[in-house]
């Protein structure tokens, strides 16, 4: 049972390690941004405008591109609450359970299913007292989360993705939490706290049950504070109101299941593994993967300000030292000053230690450019690293600018944005009509971020592909708009949201405020088809991580042109 129970923690490694990725998945779509006071206005598309068949050609497209997903099992993204809801509700179930491994509350679970079962004056009784105690952890935790929200609000929540600030103030908390897993000191709530509940805890009834719950939640805040703190950053960064709510419900639930289920089937207790010195090796371990994840936060932050010190070798390196000290944790040959000896290496850590390991070497090939493309949505940009001996390796040239307009507005700025190899990107609205025009080619809008998972993901595994790239290449205008960027702009570009009244002074909030006033959505990646009058031709997409779905899309952009044109 001893290996099972750590075999599962094995599990939650790999789940942690997964997080950002599942985020890509989360909203099956798309990132948002705050756009708090919007209220959405109605666009025409040239579909509307021009002619009657141009609407059956929407419809069409519409249509197309769902049958080519469901015909491959294609992944449309579509904005998609509760699918986020569902995975900020597992992030905090994973977080509840590695917090019930921790030592401050695993050893008192025989303790409480003891109390009530020889307490609890008859089974039924003790059940009833067990599912109250249960109860009482989740109301305490989801009245915090629901706290967080009323305090925030949707919007603000919204906003901390991109906030520069916050992100690197979810840095430090992070590297704080895995400091405190370390053992270097515990963050612990007021000892008066903890003494004055458990006191009311002997009340008896169902007050009592209450504060015994309050109890072990105040006396385990030295485990169970820095998870508690990493699932609600998680949480608060995807923008969802409920966020709080939902990810402190499903981090009660996983930490009340164990006392509850032992307390109905006690003698399952015996088939546990006893405490150990290996409860302290799953805090050590939860350390280093908190510490690894505050590294996203930083590079968020680098990416967004153009501070340019953070490169992706850098980071790379940084999670390759973690992972060798991590694994050298786990064979022993590094020990902190809290752990107990290891006289010997068990089969799981043996196991544990291999993924560890195998996950460092994957790395490595990174540091030369390889595009480690399941954790891409984790790095920095691949633009951003110095060496890159991938550098036009299998990559189709950029077309040749047949334009007049030769030097692009704001290249120097976005050179460390992610790009795909082979595609002219242009990062100016006007400046990509301009070109339109001359070309007689339709405008493909991404808007993106430098802080968006699915736009790294479509970049890395769709827009690649020669079918996909080819069209990019040789049939469209491809406008890059970062939302997210917080360079100033000019004084003479600063203005005023028509739709918030809020005064605009980045290029970020720049096309943010256009994404929102011209085609009703903050969302990222949105792909949107126009002409150059920047008629809407088609319907806008978000991700489409299916390549035939997304083909279909971009086909029914040039059939649109087309009949644009004559």
């Amino acid at each position: 049972m001893k290996t099972i129970w750590c075999a599962l923690v094995a599990i939650l490694f790999l789940s942690f390690a997964g997080i950002n990725k599942a985020q890509a998945f989360q909203k099956k779509s798309a990132d948002t941004v705050s756009t708090s006071d919007v209220q959405f206005t109605d666009i025409k598309t040239a579909a509307d405008s021009a002619a009657e068949k141009n609407k059956a050609a929407i419809k069409a497209t519409q249509e197309a591109v769902k049958t080519a997903s469901k015909a491959s099992g294609a992944q449309v993204a579509s904005p998609d609450k509760q699918q986020t809801l569902w995975q900020i509700f597992i992030a905090g179930f994973l977080g509840g359970f590695a917090a019930f491994l921790m030592p401050c509350i695993y050893p008192l679970l025989p303790l409480t299913v003891s109390f009530f079962t020889k307490k609890g004056g008859g089974r039924t009784n003790a059940i009833f007292q067990s599912l109250l105690y249960g109860l009482s952890i989740i109301v305490i935790y989801v009245a915090l989360g629901l706290l967080i929200t009323l305090f925030f609000g949707p919007s603000a929540l919204n906003g901390l993705a991109t906030n520069g600030i916050f992100n690197f103030f979810f840095f430090l908390l992070l590297v704080v939490f895995a400091i405190s897993f370390f053992g270097v000191f515990e963050i612990t709530l007021p000892g008066s706290l903890s003494n004055k509940l458990d006191s009311n805890s002997e009340r008896g009834g169902v007050i009592g049950i209450f504060f015994m719950a309050a109890t072990l939640v105040v006396v385990s805040f030295s485990c169970t504070g820095p998870i508690i703190g990493s699932v609600l950053v998680g949480a608060a960064t995807k923008g969802e109101r409920l966020g709080p709510v939902i990810v402190m419900f499903g981090f009660s639930l996983a930490l009340a299941l164990p006392f509850t289920l032992f307390a109905l089937f006690p003698s399952a207790l015996k088939s546990l593994p006893k405490s150990g010195g290996w409860l302290n090796s799953v805090k050590v371990i939860l350390g280093f993967i908190e510490l690894a994840f505050a590294l996203k936060f930083l590079s968020n932050v680098d990416l967004a300000y153009h501070w340019n010190l953070f490169d992706r070798e850098i980071f790379l390196s940084l999670w390759i030292a973690m992972g060798i000290l991590m694994g050298l944790y786990l064979i022993g040959k590094i020990k902190f000053s809290h752990d107990s000896d290891l006289p010997y290496l068990s089969v799981p850590r043996l196991f544990i230690s291999i993924i560890v390991f195998a996950f460092v070497v994957y790395m490595i090939p990174g540091l030369w450019g390889a595009p480690l493309k399941s954790i891409s949505a984790f790095l920095p940009p691949l633009s951003t690293q110095d060496f890159d001996l991938s550098a036009g390796v299998g990559a189709s040239p950029v077309p040749v600018n047949n334009s007049s307009i030769k030097d692009k507005k704001y290249e120097e700025l976005f050179r460390r944005l992610p790009k795909v190899k082979g595609i002219d990107d242009w990062y100016d609205y006007d400046q990509a009509i301009a070109v339109s025009k001359q070309l007689h080619k339709p405008i493909m809008i991404d808007f993106t971020g430098w802080n968006c998972v699915n736009c790294r993901k479509m970049e890395s595994n769709v827009l690649p592909n020669p079918d996909v790239l080819r069209r990019l290449q040789n049939d469209f205008v491809v406008l890059q708009l970062v939302i997210d960027d917080k360079t100033e702009l000019p004084e003479a570009e600063q203005g005023t949201s028509s739709l918030t009244g809020k005064k605009i002074t980045t290029l970020g909030a720049k096309w943010l405020d256009f994404e929102i006033t011209k085609f009703n959505s903050n969302a990222q990646p949105f792909y949107v088809i126009i002409n150059e009058k920047g008629e809407v031709l088609v319907p806008p997409q978000g991700a489409i991580f299916d390549i035939p779905g997304f083909i279909t899309y971009l086909d029914s952009g040039i059939d649109a042109y087309k009949a644009y044109k004559k």
